[in-house]
């Protein structure tokens, strides 16, 4: 198809290139919606599974006035922009992470969709990156990782690598997930045996092998080496800045999270340019 443009030019265009890129972008438009509707249910499953209450009843109300969130108030990032990050009825102080969070599974969710297109294995990596995101807050908060999240996780990677494209095979699924169960186990067990104390709780043990079994064995080590990298320059920082002692516990979770998050999107580029100087 040929469409007249401004000055004579003629400018063609495929129709059927024309009409994908639309669909395209409506898909990415569609993913930021979810992405943000979901960040805002993340909040919920934040705040209230670590306490053992509903994630689905009752609805969302002020914690400090107990009033319902009506539903024109509860709408993602521009609900907190327009009450200016207070509660309609007691006035009370809103934490601005709610609409980080929001935003973040947002951001998150169209990135996927732009990188992967639409797909199953697409909603299976973003429910991924939700799922990442919500053990990262709640292990900063509560130094806990929930069953409820990372064995289904587990078996969700697994099925995962049955999709066709999965850059994992079934095997190297099973296997990564097993291997990270057993690394961190046995890092545990040592630990315990030298130093007669907990190192590593068993959800991180799980949680590894949820990043396993999504990611396979070498993003996986990726993951673990840029989580541990920066836990300890963390761990440092609060040693040198606030006098914490180098037996402060620090979520590992929290930062496997995030560098789960951050490979998903970059460990394949990175993995490529680590090869690359190897020469292989």
């Amino acid at each position: 198809m040929t469409v007249p443009v401004p000055g004579g030019n003629i400018l063609t265009v495929s129709l059927p290139r024309t009409l994908l890129a639309l669909a395209d972008h409506g898909f990415e438009t569609l993913a930021l919606g979810l992405g943000l509707i979901v960040g805002s249910f993340a909040n919920v499953v934040i705040h209230r599974l670590p306490a053992g209450r509903s994630v689905v009843r009752p609805g969302s109300c002020c914690p400090r006035c107990g009033r319902a969130i009506r539903p024109w108030d509860n709408v993602p990032v521009l609900s907190y922009l327009l009450l200016r990050g207070r509660c309609r009825d007691c006035g009370a102080s809103i934490s601005w992470r709610y609409p980080a969070v929001e935003l973040a599974n947002g951001l998150g969710w169209l990135g996927l969709a732009a990188v992967l297109g639409p797909s199953p294995r697409t909603f299976l990596a973003m429910a991924f990156v939700t799922a990442l995101l919500v053990l990262s807050l709640i292990d900063l908060d509560h130094h806990l990782l929930p069953d409820a999240i990372t064995k289904p996780g587990i078996g969700a990677g697994v099925a995962a690598s049955f999709l066709p494209g999965s850059p994992v095979t079934p095997l190297a699924a099973v296997a990564a997930a097993a291997g990270g169960y057993l690394a961190l186990f046995a890092v545990s067990a040592l630990y315990k045996k030298t130093r007669g104390i907990e190192g590593l709780g068993q959800g991180d043990w799980k949680m590894l092998a949820m990043l396993g079994a999504f990611l396979g064995w070498e993003r996986m080590l990726l993951t673990l080496l840029l989580a541990t990298l920066v836990g300890s320059i963390v761990g440092l920082s609060l040693m040198v800045l606030r006098g914490v002692s180098s037996q402060h516990a620090l979520p590992l979770g929290t930062f496997l999270g995030l560098a789960g998050i951050a490979v998903t999107f970059m460990g394949d580029a990175f993995l490529a340019w680590y090869r690359g100087l190897l020469g292989a």
